[in-house]
């Protein structure tokens, strides 16, 4: 199979397709290098919390070689944890229209090349981890129990966003992990609100699969909400910028954190009265912006914290 076959119908198009050697593209597409929305996603929370965490020290000198760190690291995470839910989901991607040409259920990548791939990027990730302190490293490392476990929720609960939320939120932790030594509570109350975030936005992103989900039985929050969706989404956002907010207050944030939250919940409040969710492409855009929703607080709490080292 050629390597401009089989591309996923939600990323056609990309870098990927036009500028990589063909060999490389089934990999670069098992690590979503063609979507890295995820990517950013899985990013935002560890930006959050290293910076809420550096304006509790009054020192950013450590941030920009921490940002640059976590940076990698998503990357390299979120491509082994894709290169396993592919390898875990390889027979249902196969019957859902959306997914049947991942690599694959489309015979581009064998179980075992697929293997091998995620162990190199998981010692990427490995290897960015262990630059940190070891409070740190064993804080990462307990979140790969979450990981392993994520692509099977599906099958078993209609929740799974719920375990997606606590992986995909776990740098909530990591940041303050990195640069306080430690987990205080503000940190577990952002990590808690950064779960609520997942839920909301995974629960937009799954219902361009939700029929395809209904016929072959897999499980998930848009199939359990249906047409309460946006009910569902109200609750989960305002949960989010509620124990944001919160983490933020504890941490003794200013103004800059606050208006930073101010415009990440406009932009959520956008997000539900924009969703249709009978129109796939919608839901996916939608979805995406949750990246610019994610930097909106991130500018904010970096400001903050540089506004604090400055004066403290």
């Amino acid at each position: 199979m050629s390597g401009t076959a089989a591309r996923v119908a939600d990323a056609t198009g990309n870098w990927v397709d036009t500028l990589a050697p063909p060999w490389s593209r089934p990999y670069l597409r098992l690590a979503r290098l063609d979507r890295p929305i995820g990517s950013w996603l899985l990013l935002m929370p560890c930006w959050w919390s290293a910076a809420l965490a550096a304006g509790v020290t009054c020192d950013v000198s450590r941030l920009p070689l921490v940002v640059a760190l976590f940076l990698v690291g998503a990357f390299a995470m979120r491509g082994a944890g894709c290169t396993w839910n592919d390898i875990t989901d390889r027979d249902l991607d196969a019957k859902v229209e959306r997914t049947r040409s991942r690599p694959i259920p489309a015979g581009q990548v064998s179980v075992r090349q697929a293997l091998v791939f995620l162990a190199a990027q998981a010692l990427i990730g490995l290897l960015v981890l262990l630059q940190f302190n070891r409070f740190a490293v064993a804080t990462g490392i307990a979140s790969l129990v979450i990981v392993a476990v994520y692509p099977f929720m599906k099958r078993i609960t209609w929740w799974p966003q719920v375990v997606l939320g606590l992986a995909f939120s776990w740098g909530a932790l990591m940041g303050f992990a990195v640069i306080l030594g430690r987990i205080e509570a503000a940190a577990l109350l952002l990590y808690a609100g950064s779960i609520a975030w997942v839920i909301g936005y995974d629960t937009i992103y799954a219902h361009q699969d939700a029929d395809d989900d209904a016929l072959i039985g897999v499980k998930s929050t848009a199939r359990l909400f249906g047409a309460h969706t946006h009910q569902a989404l109200i609750v989960f956002y305002a949960l989010a910028v509620v124990l944001i907010g919160l983490a933020m207050w504890l941490a003794g944030a200013g103004l800059p954190a606050w208006l930073g939250l101010a415009a990440f919940a406009a932009h959520l409040a956008w997000q539900i009265r924009r969703l249709k969710i009978g129109d796939p492409a919608l839901c996916l855009r939608i979805f995406r912006s949750n990246r610019d929703a994610g930097l909106l607080l991130f500018v904010g709490l970096l400001a903050d914290a540089v506004m604090r080292a400055s004066s403290g």
